[in-house]
C-alpha cells in the first residue's frame, strides 16, 4: 500500500469513527425538548460550510484524486503528523461528546433542563467541540497531499467557528449569565491557557 493510499485510507478512518462517536448523541438529543434556539437557516448554511470542507471536497480527492493538478508528494513525516493530530482530535471529539451529554446540538439552541458543563474538557476550555474540529482540519490538511483538499477543512471550520462564536457566546451569556461570565473569566476558548 502506497503512502498516499494509507493516508487517504485514515483519513477515511478517521470520518466513520467520527460518525460512531457522534451518532448516538445525536439520537439522544432529538428525545430532549429546545427552549431557545437560533436561526436554523444560517445554522444549516454554516454546518454545509463545513461539511463541504471537511467532508465533501475531501471525499473528492480521496475517490478520484481529483483535481489532480493540485496534488503534491506526501512525505512520510506529514503523514504520521496527520494521523497523530487525527487521534488527538477524534479523543477530544469525544471527551467534548461525552463530557455534554443531553445538552449537545448540532445547532445553537438551549434544551429542557439544560446547565452549564464545566467538567471534563470544559474545566480547561470552553469550547472544546470546535477545538476537535480545528485538530481534524489541521490532520486533513497533512494527510490529504493536495493544495486544495487538504486546506478545505480549514476554510470551512473557519467559517463556522468565526461566524458562529460570537452567537454562541452570546447565547450562553443569555442564558447563564453571571455563570457565564465567570467561567469565561476562568477558561480560553479552544486552546488551554492561550485562546
Amino acid at each position: 500500500m502506497t503512502l498516499i493510499i494509507a493516508a487517504k485510507v485514515i483519513w477515511g478512518l478517521g470520518i466513520a469513527a467520527w460518525y460512531v462517536i457522534r451518532h448516538p448523541y445525536a439520537r439522544q438529543s432529538r428525545r430532549v425538548a429546545t427552549l431557545r434556539q437560533s436561526d436554523r437557516v444560517q445554522e444549516r448554511a454554516l454546518l454545509a460550510c463545513a461539511s463541504l470542507g471537511l467532508f465533501i471536497i475531501p471525499l473528492v480527492y480521496v475517490a478520484t484524486n481529483a483535481p489532480r493538478f493540485a496534488n503534491y508528494p506526501l512525505s512520510p513525516v506529514q503523514a504520521a503528523l496527520g494521523t497523530l493530530v487525527f487521534a488527538g482530535a477524534l479523543w477530544l471529539f469525544h471527551r467534548a461528546h461525552k463530557d455534554l451529554g443531553k445538552h449537545w446540538s448540532a445547532v445553537l439552541e438551549i434544551r429542557e433542563q439544560h446547565t452549564l458543563v464545566r467538567t471534563g474538557v470544559y474545566s480547561r476550555i470552553r469550547h472544546p467541540m470546535y477545538a476537535s474540529f480545528w485538530l481534524w482540519a489541521i490532520a486533513q490538511a497533512l494527510l490529504l497531499p493536495n493544495f486544495i483538499a487538504g486546506p478545505a477543512g480549514l476554510i470551512g471550520i473557519g467559517l463556522l467557528y468565526f461566524l458562529r462564536i460570537g452567537r454562541e457566546e452570546q447565547l450562553m451569556l443569555d442564558t447563564f449569565g453571571d455563570e457565564y461570565r465567570r467561567y469565561m473569566s476562568e477558561t480560553k476558548r479552544i486552546v488551554p491557557g492561550v485562546y
